[in-house]
């Protein structure tokens, strides 16, 4: 009995060790290999839209009318404001209608661009990575090959963008912004020290993760992060279509609404 027992429990080892393989395997699946452009870079390309509220705003919010509910985008749920800060970003909710610049048609500015209820376009050459935004025909060109940004103060409505690549990821460097857009229409705001730091992760053949890393020492106590997935569209036709903002419009439709 003695040997038959001992073969049973090495028996029971060995199945323990599988399944404990299997399970790892099963629980960690190898990471996302994108498909390659001619330069040997992972290729982005396409035609991409966010799927959430984070327009409205980054946070947490409910439903009010015009404005859908939705989860926050936040990393930790709540955006470090300095308290003077705050007491500012509170006074832009109390008049978000007539005071968010988007309404007026401006630039939306970097990150906001990327959340906005409108697609946009990747598209990759050698030496630079250009976003094509379907929103107000905006076209924002990311830098490549170690090409620094030029010396400031410059005040630009998107700022200026560098790139690089980090393995998978294309991380963009954002600076040389004016302090005159929103980070969403809840009145989340900065001042031109802003430093934006975006990453674009492949995660799957029709996904990237979207992150950014926002600094800003005059509005906020720490830099955060939010996050989201990007889809990519999978309509045949997909393209960019026409998206014109013409505040006059916009400013008479308010004040003399439909009955």
């Amino acid at each position: 009995m003695r040997p038959r027992f001992a073969g049973l429990i090495v028996s029971v080892a060995t199945l323990g060790i599988l399944w404990g393989t299997l399970a790892a395997a099963q629980t960690s699946p190898a990471p996302y290999a994108p498909p390659r452009t001619p330069t040997g870079h992972p290729d982005l390309q396409g035609v991409w839209q966010a799927l959430n509220a984070a327009a409205w705003d980054l946070e947490d919010h409910n439903a009010s009318l015009g404005v859908p509910a939705g989860h926050g985008v936040v990393e930790g749920g709540m955006i470090p404001y300095r308290p003077e800060a705050l007491a500012t970003k509170k006074d832009n909710f109390a008049n978000r209608t007539a005071r968010d610049p988007e309404t007026k048609c401006y630039l939306p500015g970097v990150p906001r661009i990327t959340y906005m209820p409108h697609p946009f376009q990747i598209v990759q050459q050698a030496d630079k990575v250009s976003f094509l935004y379907e929103y107000l025909h905006t076209v924002r060109y990311v830098y490549m090959n170690g090409n620094p940004h030029p010396k400031g103060p410059i005040e630009w409505w998107m700022g200026d963008s560098r790139g690089r690549w980090e393995g998978n990821t294309l991380v963009v460097d954002v600076i040389h912004f004016n302090d005159l857009t929103w980070l969403d229409r809840a009145g989340n705001f900065h001042s031109s020290a802003l430093h934006v730091v975006e990453r674009y992760t492949p995660t799957g053949p029709d996904h990237l993760l979207y992150e950014a890393t926002i600094d800003d020492d005059q509005v906020f106590t720490r830099p955060w992060k939010i996050s989201m997935p990007l889809y990519r569209r999978q309509e045949r036709s997909a393209e960019l279509l026409e998206y014109q903002c013409n505040a006059y419009l916009l400013e008479r439709e308010w004040n003399n609404p439909a009955p």
